[in-house]
């Protein structure tokens, strides 16, 4: 059976892992995210240690962005200038397809899991979604005919502009564009504007009915312009599963009969849905990455 290497950058944690299918995971470790000269090696330690032991086909890897996945650019696979310290320019890709010499696969994180829900999850048997993930950051990753969609960058629709609320007074958390989605509807907006975590906020409080309203937008955004299947909304932040009506019932009004597709007017709670991998979107998206990554370079 083949076996293929995983990895999840993320902002918080590294993810690594052993895997053979969806349920054939034979070795996992965690470890914080700190530096490209801390992190870059244990990633690596791990995976030669298990390819030496028993050879990998290939390495999936989801980072977390921005990222360059221009394959024509010289510092493909690295991570593009960011806010996280040391992590600007570094490059992620060279230094492990170096070490192990077998093909990797690189993608968004959030794109990641897109693929892992397409192939496993709640995107299964469709060709177009577009999965969100709203936590500490938002983003998207929009896939289209069953592969991430080919663009200049990669979509950052957490900067997308979202209309204030009108009873919304909260001057915004993005660094970049302050009122952006990210900047009123990722967790750190929500717990600076009301003092606590998401997860401390009662299902009655008024901040989901304004978190809905911009979540909402978003969505009606993805719909006229991207047109998918199916919205998959995963996160720390849509843990809270009673938003999902709220934002199911202001995306209608928002769209006022305008898109009379049945899928969406008569079928809307199966079109805006939660995430059926949880936690391992991830990994699984990654698994594909690198399933991908072996067949392109077989070809």
């Amino acid at each position: 059976m083949k076996r293929y290497g995983v990895v999840e950058t993320g902002g918080t944690k590294m993810v690594c892992a052993i895997v053979s299918g969806p349920d054939q995971v034979s070795d996992e470790v965690r470890f914080p995210t700190t530096t490209p000269a801390e992190n870059i090696p244990q990633i690596i330690e791990f995976l030669q240690r298990h390819h030496q032991e028993h050879p990998l086909a290939a390495v999936g890897i989801g980072s977390f962005g921005p990222i360059v996945l221009d394959r024509t650019r010289s510092d493909y696979g690295s991570v593009a200038p960011t806010t996280k310290p040391d992590w600007s320019n570094a490059p992620v890709v060279a230094p492990i397809q170096a070490a192990l010499q077998i093909p990797v696969g690189f993608d968004l994180d959030v794109t990641t899991a897109g693929l892992g829900e397409l192939m496993w999850g709640a995107g299964q048997g469709l060709e177009h979604i577009v999965y969100y993930t709203i936590g500490t950051g938002i983003g998207a990753g929009v896939i289209t005919r069953g592969a991430p969609i080919a663009c200049l960058a990669h979509p950052e629709a957490g900067h997308q502009v979202v209309s204030r609320h009108p009873s919304d007074t909260f001057a915004g958390n993005c660094s970049f564009h302050a009122t952006c989605l990210e900047g009123m509807a990722a967790g750190p907006a929500i717990e600076k504007r009301w003092g606590k975590k998401a997860a401390e906020l009662p299902p009655e409080h008024e901040a989901w009915d304004l978190e809905a309203d911009y979540v909402a937008q978003a969505v009606v955004n993805t719909i006229l312009f991207v047109s998918p299947q199916r919205i998959i909304l995963g996160g720390g932040v849509m843990e809270q599963l009673h938003l999902f009506p709220k934002i199911r019932a202001l995306t209608l009004q928002k769209l006022n009969g305008y898109i009379n597709v049945d899928a969406i007017t008569q079928h809307i709670d199966r079109y805006i849905v939660p995430p059926a991998l949880g936690n391992r979107a991830g990994m699984l998206g990654a698994l594909v990455l690198a399933m991908r990554a072996e067949t392109e370079h077989a070809s």
